[in-house]
């Protein structure tokens, strides 16, 4: 008798513990949807509604796409004639992305403090409107240009990540930081070193 309630006993606890774990998995799933975060960025992934949102008018983009890269203007069109400037910082973002939010008005401070860079976004996902939505609550004046199916990352082999910002000189890639910058700062010393790196 004892032997019997002994095997419904252990039949019991391995029944919850089948059932926790279960549970555990499902709602890890859940919180980490759509995108897993890892120190400060986002795994690139989509999570585009069915219905995508108008696109809201942006700032006009640079001529030539962003690192040789040939990409649509977010929101608006690409400028004939541009400046020229030796150095390009792009950022690539998505409208989802927790880490981006928070680092685009540093990339636009930055901007607009050294006008002898060329910077811009690259927003990688495919609905464009809540893209330039995201970008018209904040405040960001920074224009950017949109991704809709990886061409960026793709083309230049950049890791499946977001944020990353990459620096140009030219279309030649001198830098790429995989991670998110906490002030304008921050972003000027990087770019700094990445022009003064042998």
């Amino acid at each position: 008798m004892k032997t019997k309630q002994l095997i419904w006993i252990v039949l019991g606890v391995l029944l919850a513990a089948v059932v926790i774990i279960a549970g555990t998995s499902a709602m890890l799933r859940t919180v980490n949807s759509p995108a897993d975060t890892t120190a400060g960025t986002t795994t690139a992934a989509s999570s585009a509604p069915d219905t995508p949102a108008p696109v809201p008018s942006r700032p006009t983009c640079p001529p030539g796409g962003a690192g040789g890269v040939e990409l649509p203007c977010l929101g608006a069109e690409a400028a004939e004639v541009g400046v020229d400037r030796p150095v390009t910082v792009v950022n690539v973002w998505a409208w989802w992305c927790g880490p981006c939010r928070d680092e685009l008005p540093y990339l636009d401070e930055f901007a607009q403090a050294h006008p002898e860079y060329e910077v811009v976004g690259v927003h990688a996902d495919p609905n464009a409107g809540n893209g330039a939505a995201l970008l018209n609550e904040l405040g960001i004046s920074l224009p950017s240009f949109q991704d809709a199916d990886n061409t960026f990352a793709g083309t230049l082999g950049l890791p499946g990540v977001i944020p990353i910002t990459v620096v140009f000189e030219g279309n030649a890639q001198i830098a790429m930081f995989p991670r998110t910058f906490n002030s304008a700062e921050e972003i000027y010393q990087a770019v700094l070193e990445a022009e003064n790196a042998p």
